[in-house]
């Protein structure tokens, strides 16, 4: 459907499953994926990119993946970090399922695939980590982030990896302004045009 987005609630087109080959940090394996979500033939540059910080994840406590997808950032921080509990979040439907599928095939008990509004209210994090939807457009996704970042808990970090060229740097600046008091925005790395950024709760 011409109208269909990976960022739809449920997807109208046919749900047909395929597998495909990705490395999970590190390790050759098999997931399973379908049209209607984000990236569904590989693991996208701009997470790629991101993924290249999984030293950074915390090794326990709550951890955050705003927009999941088929999950490759929930599965990755579940391998990285098996005493943390990963909350794989998204709007989509399909990819809630496939992730939870996904981690099942791969013996990942420690994630929790869940929509937003089913996350507990008093829940902070230790750690988020998401290659965010831009295509929702600016408002949305500011509100997504004032939601989620300053649910850091004090002295943890957010990771995010954004496009050049769809607004990293000014997104960058409006993440500087509009965080609670307490918060820094920094960034890390540029590799093919893509930014990442970290966020930590300094407060």
């Amino acid at each position: 459907m011409a109208s269909e987005h990976y960022f739809s609630e449920t997807p109208g087109s046919n749900f047909k499953p395929k597998q495909i080959q990705v490395t999970i940090d590190g390790r050759a394996v098999t997931v399973t994926t379908a049209g209607g979500i984000f990236s569904p033939d590989h693991i996208d540059q701009g997470t790629q990119i991101l993924l290249q910080h999984l030293d950074e994840a915390p090794p326990s406590g709550n951890i955050l993946d705003i927009g999941c997808g088929w999950g490759p950032i929930a599965l990755s921080l579940a391998v990285r970090s098996p005493k943390a509990t990963i909350w794989a979040v998204d709007v989509n439907e399909r990819s809630l399922e496939l992730t939870a599928a996904n981690a099942a095939k791969l013996g990942l008990t420690n994630i929790k695939t869940c929509k937003p509004e089913d996350v507990p209210t008093d829940l902070s994090f230790s750690g988020i980590w998401s290659n965010p939807p831009i295509r929702v457009g600016k408002d949305v996704l500011h509100e997504i982030l004032l939601t989620w970042l300053p649910r850091l808990s004090v002295g943890a970090e957010g990771y995010l990896v954004v496009q050049k060229n769809l607004g990293a740097d000014s997104l960058h600046r409006w993440l500087e302004v509009e965080l609670p008091e307490g918060f820094s925005t920094i960034r890390v790395e540029t590799a093919k045009s893509f930014r990442v950024l970290r966020v930590k709760n300094r407060a």
